[in-house]
C-alpha cells in the first residue's frame, strides 16, 4: 500500500540504510545538542547563508503578505554542519529522507529544530521516529503505521500523487466525480480523526510531475497543485459533515483549514502562488545532493 502521510511539521520515515553508518552509535550517546558539531568553513556558511536569503525573499515574494509560511530545508545526506550554519541564521525547520541519519542528527543538533520526515516509512523504523523528542511532523507514513504511533501529539500530513506517476507515493486525488465514502484518501483520513487519538490531520502533500513544473508559465496553472486544493476543499466537508462540533482533529485550530505541503526547489514559488503552505527546498539552499556512500 503506497498511501503516506506529510507535513511541514512533519515526520516521513526514512529506509534502513544510512549514510553515517560508519559513525559509531556509542559517539552519540549522551552527547548534548551541538557537542560533537563542527561548524562549516567560512567559505561554505557564506555560501549557505547566501542561497538561505535568497530562497527566503523569493518566498516572500510569492507569498500574500498577511500569510505564514514554512519553509522547510531539506538536509538529507547533509552534514550537520551545514545544518547548524543555516540554524543559526534563525532557520528552524529541516526536513530529513532517512530515519537513522534523522535520529543522529537530532542527537547532536540543538534541541528546538523542527525536524519534519519526509522519507519513505518502514515500520520497523517507528520506534526510532517516536524517540525524537523534536520531531515536529510526518509527510509520508500508511495506514498501517498510524494505527501504531505512539507519540502524542504528532502533526501527520497525507500524501497525495496528484500527478498519477508510478514512480511516486501517495493515495490518488478527490475530484468532484468522486465516491467519497469509499475513497481511500477519505478512509484513512477519518481513520486518523477517528481511531488515533495521538495524531493530529495537518494537512495534504505531493509531489507534482517535474515536467508540469518546468514547463509551466507565469499564467498557466499548475495542474497538480490545483488537483492537491481540490482534494482539501472535499477532504474539509467531507470531515466537517461527518465530524460535527468543537472536538476538530485536523487542520489549523481556528479555522479547520487543512494546510498544502507542495513546491519544491524547481517549483516552490508556483506552489505558493497557487495557495501552498509548506514548501520543501534542498538544492535551492545546500547544492545538489550527492549519492550516500552505502548506494
Amino acid at each position: 500500500m503506497k498511501s503516506v502521510l506529510s507535513s511541514p511539521y512533519s515526520l516521513v520515515l526514512p529506509c534502513s540504510r544510512c549514510f553515517t553508518r560508519n559513525i559509531s552509535r556509542r559517539a552519540f550517546a549522551g552527547s548534548m545538542p551541538g557537542s560533537t558539531v563542527e561548524k562549516a568553513s567560512s567559505e561554505r556558511t557564506a555560501e549557505l547563508l547566501e542561497s538561505l536569503a535568497e530562497i527566503r525573499a523569493r518566498v516572500k515574494a510569492s507569498s500574500p503578505a498577511d500569510k505564514a509560511v514554512t519553509l522547510v530545508a531539506v538536509s538529507k545526506i547533509k552534514p550537520a554542519s551545514d545544518i547548524l550554519a543555516c540554524y543559526e541564521d534563525g532557520q528552524l525547520d529541516f526536513g530529513e529522507n532517512y530515519v537513522q541519519e534523522l535520529e543522529e542528527k537530532a542527537h547532536i543538533l540543538p534541541a528546538d529544530i523542527r525536524w519534519h520526515f519526509i522519507g519513505t516509512f518502514q515500520s520497523n523504523k517507528a520506534k526510532i521516529l517516536a524517540s525524537i523528542p523534536n520531531l515536529f511532523c510526518v509527510q509520508t507514513i500508511g495506514l498501517e503505521q498510524a494505527l501504531s504511533s505512539d507519540r502524542s501529539p504528532l502533526r501527520v500530513l497525507i500524501q497525495v500523487n496528484t500527478s498519477g506517476e508510478g514512480s511516486k507515493s501517495g493515495i490518488p486525488p478527490l475530484s468532484s466525480s468522486s465516491n467519497l465514502e469509499i475513497s481511500e484518501l477519505v478512509q484513512l483520513a477519518k481513520h486518523i480523526v477517528k481511531d488515533c487519538p495521538r495524531l493530529q490531520l495537518e494537512g495534504l502533500m505531493t509531489i507534482g510531475a517535474l515536467e508540469l513544473s518546468l514547463t509551466a508559465s507565469e499564467t498557466e496553472k499548475n495542474a497538480d497543485f490545483e488537483r492537491l486544493k481540490e482534494t482539501r476543499t472535499l477532504l474539509e466537508q467531507h470531515l466537517a459533515q461527518n465530524f460535527p462540533g468543537d472536538n476538530r482533529k485536523w487542520g489549523e485550530e481556528k479555522s479547520g483549514k487543512l494546510l498544502l505541503s507542495m513546491g519544491m526547489s524547481s517549483d516552490f514559488e508556483a506552489a505558493l502562488k497557487a495557495g501552498g503552505d509548506i514548501v520543501r527546498v534542498g538544492t535551492g539552499i545546500f547544492g545538489q545532493d550527492q549519492k550516500r556512500p552505502d548506494e
